[in-house]
């Protein structure tokens, strides 16, 4: 039986339930300045929109996963705009 892990890696294991057009803020801002992403593609790489430039990168599910400080889901975005 492996030894039980510390409760700072069980966090990175536990998927988050991202949907296509999600806002997340990374850690560290794009190079033109913005933190802020808009999720486009799901699967086993999150395909990210940078708010600031329109730049398109795809990172694996669990680095965005670590880099994320917040994530604002689709549909309160909407709620928000109306």
């Amino acid at each position: 039986m492996p030894p039980e892990t510390p409760k700072s890696r069980r966090k990175d294991r536990e998927v988050v339930p991202f949907q296509v057009g999600d806002k997340v803020v990374l850690r560290k801002p794009h190079p033109c300045g913005s933190c802020t992403w808009t999720v486009y593609r799901i699967g086993a790489d999150i395909g990210l929109i940078c708010s600031g430039c329109d730049r398109r990168v795809m990172l694996e599910r669990r680095l965005v996963q670590r880099r994320m400080k917040s994530r604002t889901p689709a549909n309160s975005v909407s709620e928000m705009d109306t």
